[in-house]
């Protein structure tokens, strides 16, 4: 694999770029240059001088450069792979995006991707990511972007729509956390000690965080009517509130059982293929009130907690033994060597609808399974869906198209059409039209 020079944007909360350059350490055949740029420089260099100490301890320094950088167009300057994983915006901006709808009786579990939070984070969001498409045409037209931030596929939308030639995909780990949970069911139905996730073959569809496996087979087996039969025992679904509360006690905010998942399923004929907090977002159902949602075990991430650990983040000074490099089970580098021509790879990606999903708009970005290769990213065609997971995504598409257009168009009475038409907006509209206005004024306040 030849050298290669890696531009990481963001990251500066010293725990993803920390976790990728791990991976990277892992890669013997992997070499080149790494350019840190976050608006926050302090973090960036914060970031370089643990990557040199762990350079150094995996003995790794004559493998990797690496180097923070005060610009943005400087670090993106020849730029072989861009990763985009940033928090857009002060993190206690957050409180408008969750405890403002709360306030109004609107609950929601992660509020990063859809829901009054999800559109709020996407008006922060967007204009930084138009202004990197336009920078990455300038700097490094040809190079292949990875984009981690929520919500995904508007941040996605917006490289594109800035930079219609631009490389890019986004990439998310929530199908995997529903792969592993599928395995670990077919350990127990075959009798089998280990059963990688890699081995489970899906067909995966959607909008990100909104995804559904159609199918799931174990070595040629279709694993679909078992979990159909699982999804139709009722102490499947038997009140989970006690663990909810443990886990709220424990702070085991994202745990979950994949019971929602499950519900979708025996709703309508496909697996919610995201946890179960993402997934509760995106259908009203399920966060009608706490007590409803903690009988599926699923509880809601509070501001306050993600306020701390933001600082806490901040503040995190490493060990030589926490810089030792171990898997950390995404695919960032996977999906780097397959660009740069080391492997071949098959994995979920958002990417442009070419035609890979059939019923949602050309264009808009979905998620589907892809096969990376040599300068090369390939969507794989879906199958279709149910009719209502088809008509269930649309709606939430169709919401996002309104979304990125108004704030491409900085049209925030636009965005408003995007805000009453989410599902959890259950408000009349005048109450919404205060709310989303308390929103806006909270978004203007210049939080620093």
């Amino acid at each position: 694999m030849k050298s290669t020079n890696i531009c990481i944007i963001g990251g500066g909360s010293r725990q993803w770029a920390i976790s990728f350059m791990k991976d990277l350490m892992l890669k013997e055949m992997t070499s080149g240059h790494i350019a840190l740029y976050d608006i926050d420089f302090e973090a960036a260099k914060n970031n370089e001088s643990v990557a040199r100490r762990m350079f150094k301890i995996n003995k790794a320094e004559n493998r990797f450069s690496v180097d923070a950088v005060e610009s943005a167009e400087k670090a993106l300057t020849e730029a072989d792979l861009v990763i985009i994983s940033i928090e857009p915006g002060d993190t206690r901006y957050r409180f408008g995006d969750l405890v403002l709808p709360e306030q109004y009786g609107i609950l929601q579990t992660v509020g990063d991707t859809t829901g009054p939070g999800g559109l709020f984070r996407a008006r922060r969001a967007l204009p930084v990511f138009f202004e990197y498409a336009r920078l990455i045409e300038k700097c490094c037209p040809n190079a292949w972007v990875i984009n981690y931030t929520n919500p995904m596929t508007l941040c996605t939308a917006a490289l594109y729509k800035a930079f219609p030639n631009i490389k890019a995909f986004g990439c998310c780990h929530e199908v995997f956390h529903l792969e592993e949970f599928i395995a670990h069911l077919a350990e127990k139905w075959f009798g089998v000690e280990k059963i990688d996730r890699h081995e489970i073959n899906v067909n995966i569809t959607g909008v990100n965080h909104f995804t559904w496996f159609t199918s799931a087979s174990w070595n040629g087996i279709d694993l679909m009517p078992r979990l159909k039969e699982l999804a139709n025992k009722a102490q499947t679904f038997a009140d989970k509130t006690d663990i909810a509360k443990q886990r709220i006690a424990e702070e085991k905010w994202f745990d979950c059982d994949q019971l929602i998942s499950l519900e979708l399923l025996r709703r309508f004929g496909a697996l919610g293929a995201a946890g179960d907090r993402h997934l509760a977002e995106f259908v009203p159902w399920f966060l009608s009130d706490e007590e409803k949602l903690h009988t599926y075990g699923v509880i809601r991430t509070p501001y306050a907690w993600r306020e701390a650990e933001a600082k806490r983040k901040r503040e995190k000074q490493f060990t030589d033994e926490e810089l030792i490099a171990k898997p950390s089970g995404e695919e960032g580098v996977e999906i780097m060597r397959a660009l740069m021509g080391d492997q071949t790879l098959i994995t979920n990606m958002n990417m442009p609808n070419i035609g890979q999903i059939t019923y949602l708009p050309k264009g808009h970005i979905v998620e589907t399974n892809g096969v990376l290769s040599a300068n090369s990213v390939r969507p794989l065609i879906a199958e279709e869906p149910p009719t209502a997971v088809k008509a269930l995504v649309s709606r939430i598409a169709s919401e996002q198209e309104i979304a990125l257009n108004a704030i491409w168009e900085n049209d925030d009475e636009k965005l408003f059409e995007a805000f009453l038409l989410d599902p959890l907006m259950k408000l009349p509209i005048a109450t919404a039209r205060e709310l989303f206005n308390n929103m806006i004024d909270f978004a203007n306040s210049n939080v620093r």
